[in-house]
């Protein structure tokens, strides 16, 4: 620790303290976090499930931890320095955030969680006062104290997360849960910045669930019945009531960041979507027009250019009898008796199941045979398929005025045709640029 110097305190918590300090031979501003706790070896020092993660995690969106220092048994983190959090940020705005600025936040987090998600981890403590951010043009995830493992062995914890961002399945006490639960403190997180308010204040854990109830109605048995059995556990029932619709609770977004929402905000926790997938709602295609171009005229093939075989499932017609340009019968090379035609039927294709998020996305979402776990985005069945795009990914990024450096996977809007059309809004208007990761990540 020589070789920093203390500035000031920024703040004190249950497990440790965070102290601004500046480095000797550099004057780089550094936040370094002190914990309560004694560590008596560097393998137990080590072993916490903070370094662990974000020894593993290397992201724009993230924030870096720079060492790991012990002294006299206390046990140092060293972070680089954000000037404030998302909560600071909202407090201290004269007027409400515009929805670029908007969009542009959660767009971020939903890039740092899709990665955290990606390599193993979830956080289980989202909230406003744990995204750092340098202004609303830079957010990072932070303080994963409590982050898991996704395929970490039950029993979970019960008492995880700040109660108004706690998901419905962790009210309830199951045993097992995982990524979706960030995804429920995430649409918490965004009603908040469209609303300047918290969307489930509840004073405890039993009015919690009611606020979820009064906002979203009750679950039924067909929506989530594992919520139901988790309940009568607990022999707690859920009030009557069907909800008040979202444009009521939150006026200030759009139809596209209403889906969003209504997504995010899912009972089941299965029925949520992944980051990757709430990546590619339409609510973050600014500028551009997801929609499925007309099919493109195919040429008409001339029998004159072309040979032409028949069909070998028909039993009753000959076997590979090619046409010659004139169309008349051309000999075949070797006689059909010497190879005995294969008179099976195909097999009926399986029919793909059909995904819950066709209808926002635009097309169906399936596993893509490319990597394993990765997905693409085909049309819906029955709709014209659309022209090869090469430039799709171009025109999306190139609309979307998000923060530089954030690593983008364009394969997710590879499939997407995208129009680019004008919008009222600065937002993807070509203005110059200032690269905020490069600034600030220095």
């Amino acid at each position: 620790m020589h070789r920093y110097v203390v500035l000031q305190q920024l703040g004190d918590g249950t497990y440790g303290s965070v102290a601004l300090a500046q480095r000797r031979d550099t004057g780089e501003k550094v936040a370094i976090k002190r914990m309560k706790r004694k560590y008596y070896s560097w393998d137990e020092a080590m072993s916490l499930r903070e370094v662990k993660s974000l020894k593993k995690l290397n992201h724009a969106n993230i924030v870096k931890l720079r060492e790991v220092i012990r002294e006299n048994d206390t046990l140092y983190f060293v972070f680089e320095y954000m000037r404030g959090n998302l909560y600071q940020l909202l407090r201290a705005a004269e007027r409400p955030f515009a929805e670029p600025v908007l969009r542009n936040l959660l767009f971020q987090v939903l890039q740092g969680l899709a990665h955290m998600h990606r390599h193993g981890f979830f956080h289980r403590d989202l909230k406003p006062e744990n995204l750092l951010c340098c202004g609303p043009e830079l957010v990072k995830i932070a303080d994963l104290g409590l982050a898991r493992e996704v395929r970490s062995r039950a029993p979970c914890t019960a008492y995880v997360s700040t109660r108004w961002y706690r998901a419905p399945e962790v009210l309830l006490r199951a045993p097992r849960y995982g990524a979706p639960v960030d995804l429920w403190a995430l649409g918490c997180i965004a009603a908040e910045l469209y609303t300047g308010r918290a969307l489930f204040p509840g004073a405890s854990e039993l009015d919690q669930l009611h606020r979820l109830c009064a906002v979203l109605g009750a679950p039924t048995r067909d929506s989530w019945p594992e919520g139901l059995a988790l309940a009568a556990a607990l022999r707690f029932r859920f009030p009557a009531g069907s909800g008040v619709p979202l444009a009521r609770v939150v006026p200030g977004a759009g139809g596209p960041a209403r889906a969003l929402l209504a997504a995010l905000l899912r009972w089941a926790p299965h029925e949520r979507p992944t980051a990757p997938q709430a990546l590619r709602f339409p609510y973050f295609a600014v500028g551009a027009a997801l929609a499925l171009p007309p099919p493109a005229p195919r040429p008409r093939r001339s029998v004159q250019f072309y040979v032409v075989t028949v069909a070998m499932w028909v039993p009753t017609c000959p076997v590979n009898v090619p046409l010659c340009r004139s169309g008349t019968r051309a000999e075949p090379e070797s006689s059909p008796a010497a190879a005995p035609a294969d008179r099976r039927t195909p097999a009926p294709a399986p029919t793909p199941a059909r995904d819950r998020f066709a209808d926002i996305l635009g097309g169906e979402v399936r596993q893509s045979a490319r990597r394993a776990g990765g997905r693409s985005v085909q049309p819906a069945p029955g709709a014209p398929r659309a022209a090869a795009a090469p430039g799709a990914a171009a025109a999306y990024l190139g609309a979307a005025r998000y923060v530089a450096g954030a690593r983008i996977d364009t394969a997710l809007f590879h499939p997407l045709a995208l129009h680019s059309r004008r919008e009222a809004s600065a937002v993807g208007s070509g203005a110059p640029r200032v690269d905020w990761a490069a600034k600030y990540l220095r």
